[in-house]
């Protein structure tokens, strides 16, 4: 009687990938949308606390002022920006176009540098409107 033939398989096949900007993009896809269901639960704090009273709210409006939740909101941000813009060129894709390598790489950048634009961008209207509030 022979033994069975082993096979011996990678447990990990990825990491024997060459590294491409695509795999960097699905990467960043993903990571972004497990970002926002976190951001998520500081979207529904605040929402509560707005809900429950001035003083609730004014706790909260404490707890976002603080450099660490600040960071957070601009990660929280830049991952609906970047998803959203991510999402849109997959329905491109979805729609059968985009395939080619160069559309395909100028659209993951578009979709990466529209992202941080577009953080940029809302951070400098909250930052002034509440700079203007306050005056």
């Amino acid at each position: 009687m022979s033994s069975p033939t082993r096979y011996v398989r990678p447990l990990s096949p990825f990491l024997s990938y060459r590294w491409q900007y695509t795999m960097a993009l699905s990467f960043l896809h993903r990571a972004t949308g497990c970002a926002m269901s976190v951001g998520l639960l500081l979207l529904t704090y605040w929402l509560v606390a707005a809900a429950t009273g001035a003083d609730a709210y004014a706790e909260a409006q404490q707890c976002f002022a603080s450099p660490l939740v600040r960071v957070l909101l601009i990660a929280f941000s830049f991952s609906f920006f970047f998803h959203l813009l991510n999402g849109v060129r997959h329905l491109v894709w979805d729609a059968g176009h985009g395939f080619e390598k160069k559309t395909a790489r100028m659209s993951g950048w578009v979709a990466f540098l529209g992202a941080v634009v577009l953080t940029a961008y809302f951070w400098f209207l909250v930052l002034g409107r509440s700079a203007g509030g306050a005056a």
